[in-house]
């Protein structure tokens, strides 16, 4: 991981300033201008654009994992980009523009933060509390009665299974030892296997069953205190490291990677992982 700079005072300390907002917002404006603005640009809407976010938000979760602050600002910037080119958008239809973005979130920092921009006193040990009742006055002020309502359904499922393991414990319905919560894993694995060693197998009932096992391993380490979503990526970085790492030496026998028999590579893979 690499040291994060210093900030740069020709920079603002890192923090772009109130001209430069103003300027990507009519650069913005001039993109989506019918004439003269860019094709691509005039072409998206709202749903077109959603995979782009998505992309850019996981860019900038790599770069952090990464360490690469000189690269972050760059990809802080795209996604700034997203939430710029969906307020254009909401301007155009008159449904909302960036200063309504902006005076949403800022109304609910504060209010989610009494303690902070009021002359409310809470204990440090309530604020989780205080948080979620807030929260759930908020849900039902936009008629939303369930704990779940608010939690997106197009969130990364291990993400989102996550957020509805804490949603739930906040009303106490979770383990509370370590123990219930690895049996329940060695449970579903059992279920998997009986599922997949019936003498015809249902591929529906299986695949529930699979994404019981994967909710279990997201309950163990949301107990563990491991993001699942987080854990997953550096496994498969992991694994793509040394997979590289096979190839190299597969080829350095002179012959293609898929002349090799599988106790070869696997041979090659435990001198990958013996030099890690």
């Amino acid at each position: 991981m690499g040291v994060a700079p210093e900030p740069d005072p020709r920079r603002g300390g890192g923090r772009p300033t109130v001209s430069q907002i103003d300027r990507l917002l009519a650069i913005m404006a001039r993109l989506r201008d019918p004439k003269g603005g860019c094709p691509w640009d005039l072409k998206q809407d709202f749903a077109s654009i959603v995979p782009h976010t998505l992309e850019e938000a996981y860019e900038v979760a790599d770069a952090i994992e990464r360490g690469d602050w000189e690269g972050l600002p760059g990809e802080l910037g795209d996604l700034l980009f997203q939430v710029v080119f969906y307020a254009q958008m909401g301007k155009e239809k008159q449904w909302f523009d960036f200063e309504e973005v902006a005076r949403r979130i800022s109304d609910k920092l504060e209010r989610r933060h009494p303690h902070v921009f009021t002359d409310a006193r809470i204990l440090e040990a309530d604020l989780k509390a205080n948080w979620e009742a807030t929260k759930s006055a908020e849900r039902a002020d936009k008629g939303e009665h369930s704990l779940l309502d608010d939690i997106p359904r197009g969130m990364p499922a291990l993400t989102r299974s996550v957020k509805i393991q804490k949603r739930v414990a906040t009303v106490g319905f979770d383990w509370d030892s370590l123990g219930p919560v690895v049996e329940k894993v060695h449970e579903e694995v059992e279920e998997v296997l009986e599922e997949a060693h019936q003498v015809v197998v249902d591929q529906e009932k299986l695949t529930e069953e699979v994404g019981d096992l994967l909710f279990a391993v997201t309950n163990l380490a949301r107990h563990l205190k491991v993001n699942p979503e987080q854990a997953l990526r550096r496994a498969n970085d992991k694994f793509e490291r040394r997979f590289r790492g096979v190839e190299s030496l597969a080829g350095e026998s002179g012959r293609d990677l898929d002349a090799h028999s599988l106790d070869e590579l696997e041979g090659y893979w435990q001198q990958v992982k013996g030099r890690e």
